[in-house]
């Protein structure tokens, strides 16, 4: 019996380990805790690829894009293309910033430029409800540094030794003989400001490093409160129980198939209610995006495994280089409601109908023959000032929105004001000239509706058969 019992223990024992691998490898839909994810990324090159998307996650390893895949953020400033966006939240949560390379490949600018001649700056935004953000703003951060040729790859880590914010990015620069990238990082407290960079890492030799991670890690998992995940020719894992203390180097990936020179850009992320990770690597040798990593240890290169295709799905656009941010629910519920997946749509003028409404430069008129053709495309978003409205969202400049001010109209970033809310909303009747078609009363102005006159659009009461026509749009895609 003695013998029969151990045997069984064993068995039981082999059952139980079984099981907990099965459930690292391939968490489950049905196995989601709470709130889903927020993914902030970047699509791919040019500069409508090289914006701010986002994608969302009930479960971690299953990802639908956000807004029918379009941009949700597009920089306004410096190249005019972003990519590598950390997403930051405050300890007490009111506040937020994404941060990213100021870079854009094949928009006036080539690989050889961005790596010895480029932005030293970063990008930033700012928000305190994860969906409003303000005008982007640039943050010189390798101006410092003696003959730093960029900024790279932004990251960001609230360090509870010091109250503030470590940010660490990769510059390229000559130093000790050897020009490569290596890592600076300063501090800050609103990524306005920030102290003098400082070295934070570099590898032996002529070995670059560009895309690093930091994750806390909790009491219990591992012997370190601090991992990071560097790609360095690897994907180098490193422990210490400070962010600028000494860091061990724990190995690699290797041993699962995965070097430096195949995947770049890890990218943490902790499922919720269990103590099981992701890192999110980016196949950019084969083109292929993010894929997941699955273990119960970060600190541990034995413990991660690697997921066959069919044991999750990256969405309609390819993920690049970005960040995952566990929501809460009001974050979740803000996020979903402000960026659904309404489809991007066209209004055709009705007695001109080679001619469409599109934006130029921000003023707003009607051309034949739009190029590129995001600047006539819209999202009619669920009114700013009420229900049973619609507001026009432009594609190509998210955020932006159809306006009228002394009934001319103007394609203006929401401010978030009463008064923007109700210049920007209208309520879709029938079409005046054809009730088949669509017209779009004013708001505030409810005696006025959406017309072109001369090709401009305008605020107007409607009063003569031409008048009517030039009121009545279709919406099409």
């Amino acid at each position: 019996m003695p013998a029969l019992r151990a045997r069984l223990s064993a068995t039981l024992l082999a059952v139980c380990l079984l099981f907990t691998g099965l459930a690292v490898a391939a968490p489950q839909r049905a196995a989601a805790a709470g709130p889903g994810y927020l993914m902030v990324h970047f699509i791919g090159e040019g500069a409508a690829n090289q914006q701010m998307y986002l994608s969302h996650s009930t479960d971690g390893v299953h990802w639908n894009d956000l807004n029918g895949g379009g941009t949700v953020l597009r920089s306004t400033i410096g190249t005019k293309g972003v990519r590598d966006p950390a997403l930051v939240r405050s300890p007490d949560g009111s506040r937020y910033w994404i941060i990213a390379t100021d870079l854009c490949i094949g928009c006036g600018q080539n690989w050889d430029q961005a790596v010895n001649n480029a932005s030293r700056n970063l990008v930033v935004w700012e928000s305190t409800d994860l969906v409003t953000w303000s005008d982007p703003w640039l943050l010189n951060v390798a101006g410092a540094i003696p003959d730093g040729r960029n900024a790279w790859a932004p990251e960001a880590i609230w360090n509870p030794e010091t109250n503030d914010y470590v940010l660490y990015w990769a510059t390229n620069v000559p130093l000790n003989g050897t020009k490569k990238h290596r890592i600076f990082a300063a501090r800050t407290s609103d990524f306005r400001t920030i102290t003098t960079p400082q070295l934070y890492i570099d590898r032996p030799g002529t070995q670059e490093i560009i895309d690093t991670q930091i994750i806390g890690v909790p009491a219990g998992v591992g012997h370190y409160r601090y991992v990071r995940a560097s790609g360095d020719g690897q994907i180098t894992l490193e422990g210490s129980d400070s962010i600028f203390g000494t860091w061990t180097d724990l190995g690699n990936l290797s041993g699962i198939g995965l070097t430096g020179r195949q995947v770049e850009g890890p990218m943490w992320m902790k499922f919720n209610g269990t103590d099981k990770w992701a890192l999110y690597l980016d196949q950019y040798a084969s083109g292929g995006g993010y894929m997941p990593v699955l273990t119960t240890d970060p600190s541990d290169p034995a413990a991660y495994r690697k997921q066959a295709s069919s044991d999750y799905t990256m969405g309609g656009t390819k993920k690049r280089h970005g960040w995952i941010l566990n929501l809460t629910a009001a974050e979740e519920s803000r996020v979903l409601a402000r960026w659904p997946g309404t489809p991007a749509q066209r209004l055709q003028s009705f007695n001109f109908p080679d001619r469409y409404v599109r934006q130029a430069d921000f003023d707003v008129r009607l051309d034949p023959n739009v190029s590129p053709l995001d600047d006539s495309r819209f999202r009619l978003r669920p009114g700013l000032a009420g229900a049973g409205t619609v507001s026009f969202e432009s594609v190509n400049f998210p955020g932006y929105f159809l306006r009228h001010s002394d009934y001319d109209f103007q394609l203006v970033r929401n401010d978030g004001s009463s008064r923007f809310a109700q210049d920007a909303t209208f309520r879709r009747v029938a079409g005046l000239a054809d009730p088949t078609w669509s017209s779009f009363q004013s708001y505030n102005f409810p005696d006025r509706y959406l017309r072109h006159y001369a090709y401009e659009l305008r605020l107007d009461p409607i009063t003569t058969t031409t008048g009517r026509a030039d009121a009545t749009f279709r919406v099409t895609g």
